[in-house]
């Protein structure tokens, strides 16, 4: 007949401390070292026993019992530089606690891990997402939508209408004057009148543009052969006159 046995896992040498001393309700304060070492070397015994690797961190745990048990069964114990007397479990029993400490935390921690996960977040963007598209047929247009490149391409578009406003407006005026009416009308003033001066033509309507179609027609007549120039009294003055 076999007997099978089964040994408790513990997540580190110092959860198997805390163990020891909740089952047998030790002070962990004053912990009795001896009592502590001999059932943590019988629990590391089983392990072996079973051939479980045991992990290197209770190898370290075990040494140091072993360096405490020791120190505490000298017959003079370490002062410190007021004289006063050093325990030797001082740094055991602090790793204990600060370790307890977290422990706690962590199971605080699992708690709520366990219900948010109990939880639906609300207004689940990527469901919603995803439904959209599969009531429009888009799915891989929508599949990788979310709020942060929607954003994004808001203000993209944003800044795209910004700069369009703020581009200079070129607006292109038709005037209503042609070289080709000019010259008739140049032609019909020197019926009437043996010459005329350019000067004149300005003072009658000085607009840039206009004086600029005035100033080609000439050009053209005289081109074909139909006006003459001839120089007349003030700057850049000139007299226009027939053939």
């Amino acid at each position: 007949m076999s007997y099978e046995i089964k040994l408790p896992l513990f997540e580190g040498p110092f959860d198997l401390l805390l163990f020891f001393i909740e089952r047998d309700e030790l002070d962990i304060m004053d912990i009795p070292i001896s009592e502590i070492t001999n059932d943590f070397f019988e629990y590391i015994s089983d392990l072996e026993k079973m051939n479980i690797e045991v992990a290197s961190e209770f190898i370290v745990v075990a040494a140091t019992l072993m360096r405490i048990k020791s120190r505490m069964l000298l017959p003079r114990l370490s002062v410190d530089e007021d004289g006063n007397e050093i325990d030797p479990r001082d740094e055991l029993v602090e790793h204990l606690i600060e370790y307890k400490r977290y422990k706690s935390v962590i199971g605080t921690l699992s708690n709520m891990e366990e219900d948010r996960q109990q939880k639906v977040s609300r207004g689940n963007l990527s469901a919603e997402i995803y439904t959209i598209g599969e009531r429009a047929k888009v799915e891989t247009e929508l599949q990788d939508v979310d709020l942060y490149k929607l954003l994004v391409v808001f203000k993209n578009a944003i800044d795209k209408y910004n700069e369009e406003k703020n581009m200079p407006n070129h607006e292109i005026y038709r005037y209503p004057y042609s070289i080709r009416e000019q010259k008739k009308f140049l032609i019909n003033v020197l019926k009437s009148k043996s010459k005329v001066s350019f000067s004149k033509l300005i003072e009658e309507n000085p607009l840039k543009i206009l004086v600029i179609y005035n100033f080609l027609a000439i050009l053209e007549l005289i081109q074909d052969s139909k006006v003459k120039l001839s120089i007349g009294n003030g700057l850049n003055n000139f007299w226009i006159s027939k053939f």
